[in-house]
C-alpha cells in the first residue's frame, strides 16, 4: 500500500486496530446481557451461548494485544 510521503502521519493502522477493540468490547458487552438474561431467565442455553460469547471477544482481544505489542 502507498501511503504518500510522509509516512508518519499514515494512521490506517492505529484506525484499524481501534475498531475492533471497539467490536470486542461491544461484543464482550453482549455476551454479559446475554448470560445475564439467561441467568434470570433460567435458561441454561442462553447463559452458556453469552460465556461462550465473552470467552470469543476476549480471546480477540488477545490478539489485538499481540498485534500491539508488535508495532
Amino acid at each position: 500500500m502507498h501511503i504518500g510521503r510522509y509516512p508518519e502521519t499514515y494512521t490506517g493502522g492505529a484506525d484499524m486496530g481501534l475498531d475492533d477493540k471497539i467490536k470486542n468490547a461491544a461484543e464482550n458487552i453482549a455476551g454479559k446481557a446475554k448470560e445475564a438474561t439467561g441467568k434470570a431467565t433460567d435458561n441454561e442455553r442462553l447463559e452458556a451461548e453469552g460465556h461462550a460469547d465473552q470467552t470469543k471477544a476476549h480471546a480477540k482481544q488477545a490478539g489485538e494485544n499481540v498485534k500491539d505489542a508488535f508495532k
